[in-house]
């Protein structure tokens, strides 16, 4: 309905001024870039605003598919856009005839007719909502794919669709986001104003994703080094030019954007360092599984009907696995060691996804490989399992895991307010349970504290 409202204004105002429609001719810009190169510099940091909201097409093709994105676009959004430009474009030639003052024109509102000015802004606003699904369905896409490649801690994910696996819900992040948005308007009372840190944000976004999209086509599709230098080489000259028309407005409301960025940097880079750091000192005290086997036969270990699966990253025992037996002295029939393993593909077919090794004892090691885009859901992994020759009950399965408390006192190289946001992220991270849909009743936790 909007894109369609949009065009039909477009065309009357097309209609009242047909001379517009010489805009088509590239001359023109050639003319006022060769008269007024400074003011045509400066004049960009706004003409991107026409462009911006293109980014979000990534989002809704991760919902969609791109079949249905570039149905959409070249058949109706596309052309509805370039003819309501042309018809704004009129209104302000038919404006400017008339001798009217430029100040406070808006050319959007001057080609609706003045009696469907109201129910034009209420469309408006419902529009603006909905596009916002866009940045909302983007945000909780990134954040699970940056959760899947352990730069942000776990946080719980609830799917919205039994078929679609990308439609996903994210509390935490709509509770940021809902403050974000309340402070982002007290902070810029007027849409002009937060144009300056929109311009910027979208066209570095722009710049980086073209930076990407040459380390993708060079090294995953192969391409030849001139070919992705050419092709990269004439978008990157536009992306810079924009980027550096913007950066002059950073003074007047991109440094938002950027603000915004750096902390996003801040918090990943501190859970990747803060997690490896855990990662090495819970390392230092590990112990072989086939020690642990040893172990077993020594003390001769008595074992109790069912199945034991422990959360691990390695061949080494995991924690919560030697404070079981140290503190039951009995051990399940069958324990499975269960790894998780984060693949670079957003979807892993179902027949890449398990391995599954014997081990001696009643000892089972099960890696699945699961995509950035998905949730691991181990019960249903180990249902996948059975056609590997591992079988088990599901009634009968207890899931073990370790809840790593992490205390900002040790003597690692990082700076204290890191250690402390490190802490605090890790804090409110969501337990096993949820991040990989165990059965609450069927979990049992263990504590682990670890200075950092």
């Amino acid at each position: 309905v909007w894109f369609s409202v949009l065009a039909v204004f477009g065309v009357m105002g097309i209609m009242r001024q047909p001379d517009i429609i010489g805009a088509v001719n590239p001359m023109y810009a050639v003319d006022m870039i060769a008269r007024y190169p400074a003011e045509v510099f400066f004049l960009l940091g706004a003409v991107v605003l026409c462009v911006t909201g293109a980014e979000a097409l990534y989002a809704d093709m991760g919902h969609f598919g791109i079949k249905p994105i570039r149905f959409a676009w070249y058949l109706l959004v596309g052309p509805a856009l370039t003819i309501n430009y042309f018809g704004q474009g009129a209104a302000l030639l038919t404006h400017q005839s008339a001798g009217g003052a430029m100040d406070g024109f808006n050319p959007f509102y001057a080609l609706v007719p003045e009696s469907l000015v109201i129910p034009m802004v209420v469309l408006a606003t419902f529009a603006t909502i909905i596009a916002s699904q866009a940045m909302i369905s983007g945000v909780f896409s990134i954040a699970r794919q940056a959760i899947r490649l352990n730069l942000l801690p776990r946080l719980e994910v609830v799917h919205t669709s039994e078929e679609q696996e990308g439609q996903i819900y994210l509390p935490s992040l709509n509770t940021i986001m809902l403050v974000g948005c309340l402070f982002t308007v007290l902070l810029f009372p007027s849409s002009t104003e937060l144009a300056s840190a929109y311009g910027i944000a979208v066209t570095l976004d722009m710049m980086i994703t073209t930076i990407l999209f040459a380390v993708v086509a060079r090294r995953f599709w192969r391409w030849r080094r001139r070919w992705v230098m050419l092709l990269v080489g004439l978008f990157l000259a536009v992306d810079v030019l924009l980027v550096s028309a913007n950066v002059l407005k950073v003074a007047t409301g991109g440094w938002f954007a950027l603000a915004i960025a750096f902390g996003a940097f801040v918090v990943m880079s501190t859970w990747v360092q803060g997690s490896y750091i855990i990662g090495l000192k819970l390392a230092e005290g590990a112990q072989s599984i086939h020690d642990f086997l040893g172990t077993l036969w020594t003390d001769a270990i008595p074992r109790v009907p069912g199945t034991a699966v422990f959360l691990t990253t390695n061949y080494n025992t995991p924690v919560a696995l030697k404070h079981f037996v140290e503190h039951a002295h009995v051990l399940h029939e069958q324990v499975v060691l269960m790894t998780i393993v984060s693949s670079n593909l957003p979807l892993v077919p179902h027949a890449r996804q398990i391995k599954v090794e014997w081990l001696p004892d009643g000892m089972w090691k099960i890696t699945a490989l699961c995509g950035f885009m998905e949730s691991p859901n181990i019960p249903r992994l180990l249902e996948r399992a059975r056609a590997h020759g591992f079988n088990f009950d599901p009634d009968q399965t207890t899931y073990f895991a370790r809840r790593t408390s992490v205390v900002p006192t040790g003597t690692s190289r990082m700076s204290g307010w890191r250690k402390r946001l490190f802490s605090a992220l890790a804090r409110n991270s969501t337990d096993a349970t949820r991040s990989f849909s165990l059965p609450p009743d069927r979990v049992v936790d263990f504590g682990a504290q670890v200075e950092l």
